[in-house]
């Protein structure tokens, strides 16, 4: 769950949440608008629109019941959740992904692996070294596993002459690059209200399998925002997303969040991105 910042002297904790399906629309949008002259589109294009789409499958259960933060009396924001929670995330997605096809579930197990070691060195929030002692085990084995599903899936690949080119190093790690741009410049526009978005800059996006380069955002209005350079294939592109407002609720009278989250009024939030 995503709690978006409120705007400044918002004072009745009401708070604009939303889904990670609702982020993952996002994400699809910008994944598949992806690519002009100065960028190659990604290939293979459906495996990879798929993993873009649903690489946090494993909140699903998470979006539709979530358990509210005593602190705040809304749901807990998206890196607040209890670290077992968000490990048992982390292992669903990929596994997801996988039972449809295997470079789904490789790019979406590199998506989680780099996630607590740096973006394989792209980073330098290494999260794993974060993890408090008594959850240390619990997140060396999933990441043991994931690295281990990621050598299985790749060994899978290369040994089908249709998928060997999809796990060389420059397609790859290009498509892993690609996925953590659409994932960062959604959480850009999902977790601040449109007054509070400054300027913001993306590195590593990549423009082929062996150029990356730095993308800088900047706020124009509130529903216009430029890229510079600029990577999609429309020379305006429109995207939105969905979410609902709710205000805090007294945890100790056992809301149910089920419903709330089901009978809330669904609202969206668009911008329109632009050459700068």
């Amino acid at each position: 769950m995503i709690i978006q910042s409120a705007p400044e002297g918002e004072v009745s904790g009401k708070r604009f949440v939303i889904k990670l399906a609702e982020h993952l629309e996002l994400v699809g949008q910008f994944a598949e608008n992806f690519g002009n002259a100065d960028f190659a589109t990604p290939e293979p294009r459906e495996e990879f629109l798929y993993a873009c789409r649903w690489h946090d499958k494993g909140w699903q259960d998470l979006d539709d019941n979530p358990p509210l933060n005593p602190d705040t009396g809304l749901p807990h924001n998206l890196v607040e959740t209890p670290l077992p929670i968000i490990l048992l995330t982390s292992a669903r997605s990929p596994e997801h992904n996988e039972g449809h096809n295997p470079y789904c579930g490789l790019i979406d197990s590199m998506h989680i692996w780099g996630l607590y070691n740096g973006r394989y060195g792209m980073s330098d929030k290494v999260l794993i070294n974060m993890i408090p002692d008594e959850h240390r085990l619990l997140a060396d084995t999933m990441l043991s596993n994931e690295f281990q599903r990621q050598q299985r899936l790749k060994a899978t690949l290369r040994n089908d002459p249709k998928t060997s080119a999809w796990v060389e190093d420059g397609p790859l790690f290009a498509n892993y690059k690609a996925l953590q741009f659409f994932d960062t410049l959604a959480l850009y526009f999902n977790c601040t209200h449109a007054a509070g978005r400054g300027e913001s800059v993306f590195e590593h996006v990549p423009m082929n399998a062996e150029s990356d380069t730095t993308i800088t955002v900047c706020r124009l209005d509130d529903t216009i925002y430029s890229l510079d350079p600029y990577p999609f294939s429309e020379n305006e592109l429109e995207v939105s997303f969905e979410g609902r407002y709710l205000v805090p609720h007294d945890v100790g009278n056992n809301p149910d969040m089920e419903a709330i989250m089901r009978d809330t009024p669904r609202e969206r939030q668009s911008v329109t991105l632009v050459m700068a």
